[in-house]
């Protein structure tokens, strides 16, 4: 569907690596929560809290990440970040061959393994712009959505065809191995990559932690973005524990209706990021990100409303199904528009900044709409986050900004006329 232009080896092999790690993410999906129940025998308060907590902590430890990643090569960040990931997820099997697993370890890998998460993301869009020119960004990145998409369909159910069969614990060593197969894809993509200049003092600063969020602020069309899809995301995400209480308990689902409810419509976000590119080019970029990112709002009011039985199951399939295609052709024409508006000096800062506040969002989210679940309802809360996300299209860009003209400005201000 247009998507086949050669980008080069270099991004060939930095595709490949993505590709490997993200399934092996997903074929560890949930492992964590399996071993705590399963083999530490913890509680619904300790298994809530390795998802919190972890993912907060770990985004708090890589705020000072971003500014130091900026000023140094990307490629031996990217391959650090792997190793890191891998070497913490493997101190699990270790233990638990020694009987000396605990859930403090968990709890501290989870930490690791998210802020090497955070980090790796801000390194590779940062590389990803120094490595392709503009007009090749929204094809690479749509590579990325479909290649991400694709992983979501494949890999759980062979995740847990493998932890039926050998365990959680196993998916949990398949995972270290696919971030050591991207570290070493990483290292034979070969090439030079020019140290960064710093203009100022080389050791960071205090005041160099904020720099991320200064300059998406000071950017009304990234700052709209930014508001946008904190929010967004954070809503979707607050739902999900909610909607397993509901299908699996309430409605009665059997587990693998559950899956296949959430895992099957993800063949729509494959189709979506297919459509990206076609649709930008024949609508332009900012009409696409602004109908998509309105279309993807319109669904999860639907998830407050299933019933039990097949019917119930194709209701939740078809929303999932309408909200995923929607997803995946608006998450690759943001992420194009998040690099072209950044400036290159800026882009792992702002990067880390984007990723450190939507993973905080989401946390904070999560808890408290587990809070409102047990006040107000299951049904009631997921029909509240759905009512919320219908206003997040007010939050998009309303204009094609124009892009800025030196590669490390400082976004221009605010025009009074323009408001955002």
């Amino acid at each position: 569907m247009g998507n086949g232009r050669r980008l080069g080896r270099r991004f060939g092999w930095l595709w490949g690596a993505y590709g490997t790690s993200a399934l092996g993410t997903w074929l560890a999906f949930g492992a964590f929560p399996l071993i705590a129940v399963r083999v530490l025998h913890a509680g619904p308060a300790e298994v809530a809290a390795l998802s919190a907590v972890g993912t907060a902590v770990g985004a708090a430890v890589a705020v000072p990440l971003g500014p130091w990643v900026e000023f140094r090569r990307k490629r031996p960040v990217l391959i650090a970040m792997d190793l890191a990931r891998c070497a913490a997820l493997l101190t699990i099997p270790a233990a638990f061959a020694f009987g000396a697993l605990t859930f403090l370890q968990l709890l501290l890998v989870s930490v690791v393994v998210a802020a090497a998460d955070i980090t790796f993301r801000a390194a590779s869009g940062a590389y990803l712009k120094t490595l392709l020119p503009s007009g090749d960004l929204l094809v690479a990145n749509a590579r990325f959505e479909s290649t991400a998409w694709t992983t979501t369909i494949v890999g759980p159910p062979l995740g847990g065809a493998a932890i039926g069969l050998l365990g959680p614990v196993a998916t949990v060593v398949a995972d270290a191995v696919s971030y050591l197969l991207s570290a070493l894809g990483l290292g034979a993509m070969g090439g030079r990559e020019p140290r960064p200049e710093r203009r100022d003092a080389a050791r960071l600063r205090a005041g160099d932690l904020l720099d991320g969020w200064r300059y998406i602020l000071a950017d009304p069309a990234l700052r709209a973005l930014f508001l946008n899809t904190a929010l967004f995301n954070g809503l979707v995400m607050a739902v999900e524990p909610l909607l397993a209480v509901l299908l699996l308990g309430r409605l009665g689902f059997t587990p693998w209706q559950y899956g296949l409810a959430f895992a099957a419509p993800s063949i729509g976000g494959l189709i979506g990021s297919r459509l990206a590119r076609p649709l930008v080019t024949r609508f332009g970029q900012h009409r696409v990100l602004a109908v998509a990112g309105t279309l993807r709002a319109l669904w999860s009011v639907g998830l407050a409303f299933p019933w039990p039985g097949g019917g119930g199951l194709l209701l939740v399939m078809g929303v999932e199904l309408g909200l995923i295609f929607c997803c995946g052709v608006f998450n690759p024409v943001s992420a194009t528009y998040r690099l072209e508006r950044t400036a290159p000096g800026r882009v792992a800062r702002t990067l880390s900044a984007w990723s450190v506040t939507t993973k905080a969002s989401t946390a904070l989210l999560t808890a408290l709409w587990g809070v409102l679940g047990g006040l107000l309802g299951v049904r009631t809360a997921i029909g509240l986050a759905g009512a919320l996300l219908l206003a997040t299209p007010l939050l998009l860009p309303r204009r094609a900004a124009a892009l800025p003209v030196k590669p490390d400005a400082e976004p221009e201000p605010e025009l009074a006329s323009a408001r955002a």
